[in-house]
């Protein structure tokens, strides 16, 4: 006991007292690097779990000169689609036997360089983001911490990313509406300073170009970074006397933001409005009907930017490299050819 009154933390010394072994013998068989036998490992693992012994990761790192944990940073976790993309990386982090220290910034940009240097401050063997800024990468960079751009690129001569080919999966999305015989389909979309909106409106462009559609500026419209702010602009685009027969939303908020405003205007689905999104998030299979999506694979994307992470800082001269991810369309019945 303390003095004052609490029970100490058992330390690895104590380990090796317990199981009758010496304390590098205790260290080996806890760590499983170096040699020990089964039935002395098994005894010392015993004696540590019956003590409530925890491996300090800390002290190890800074023993072995190598950190065994990765640093996320995410733009909001109330969005699913962050969430299913921090699943992602704990997963495979700890299928290599890394930990993770998440920071979830709640929308908040300005707080990015500071998560960033608590992450830092952690120790953290890397960084993997959903960046907001081009200040996360040349600051990560500086202090010598390798990052991973998750989703959206900032950096793409100097920074690693993992990604899906959101030009190609958005026009192929738009192309779907078209083909349905739709001719004015409107994009609802939060930005175009990101790779991520920037080259979803591009792809919706590309479909309509194609098909010999000319663009109509108003049914382009930006909308919040919330559900309840999209389906404010919803309602305003889809209250007009020429408003559009199909939406592309181009993300999963934005879409929820269409089909609230869908049924506030009491427009059936997908009689009087086709809608696609894109991030196939769980709620789109709960409504009826379904809502038809472009998916991606968001715990993959973690799992890649895992495992690229690791070898960056296996090989820190290797070319910089951009892993790209399918998308595939999810069809649940929210579209068909406009009424007639």
């Amino acid at each position: 006991m303390r003095g004052d009154g609490t029970s100490a933390r058992a330390t690895i010394k104590d380990v090796a007292a317990a199981a009758g072994v010496s304390r590098s013998t205790a260290s080996r068989a806890m760590s499983g690097h170096g040699y020990a036998a089964p039935e002395v490992r098994d005894r010392v693992r015993a004696a540590a779990k019956e003590l409530g012994y925890v491996v300090d990761t800390t002290a190890r790192s800074l023993k072995q000169g190598r950190s065994r944990s990765i640093g996320v940073l995410v733009s909001d976790l109330r969005n699913s689609f962050y969430a299913e993309l921090a699943s992602g990386v704990g997963l495979e982090a700890r299928r290599f036997s890394h930990s993770i220290v998440l920071v979830d910034l709640r929308g908040r940009a300005e707080d990015e360089l500071e998560a960033a240097e608590n992450l830092v401050a952690s120790r953290v063997a890397g960084v993997i983001a959903t960046p907001v800024s081009y200040q996360l990468a040349p600051f990560l960079s500086r202090l010598g911490v390798p990052l991973i751009e998750v989703d959206r690129r900032f950096d793409p001569e100097g920074t690693d990313a993992v990604v899906v080919d959101n030009r190609s999966a958005a026009r192929d999305s738009t192309a779907h509406l078209l083909e349905l015989g739709h001719r004015r389909v409107a994009l609802l979309i939060d930005e175009t300073e990101w790779t991520t909106g920037d080259e979803r409106q591009q792809g919706y462009l590309d479909a309509l170009g194609e098909r010999g559609v000319k663009p109509d500026p108003q049914l382009i419209v930006h909308a919040g970074w919330d559900a309840t702010a999209a389906a404010a602009a919803a309602v305003s685009l889809l209250d007009r006397a020429n408003r559009p027969t199909a939406v592309f939303a181009a993300n999963n908020v934005l879409a929820e933001g269409v089909w609230r405003a869908a049924r506030q205007l009491g427009l059936a689905i997908p009689e009087d409005l086709s809608i696609v999104g894109f991030d196939d998030a769980p709620w789109m299979s709960l409504v009826q009907p379904g809502l038809s999506a472009r998916g991606q694979d968001t715990p993959g994307l973690g799992a890649a930017a895992v495992r690229t992470l690791l070898e960056r800082t296996q090989d820190p001269a290797a070319p910089i490299r951009t892993v790209v991810l399918p998308t595939s369309f999810v069809d649940r019945g929210s579209t068909a050819p406009p009424r007639r």
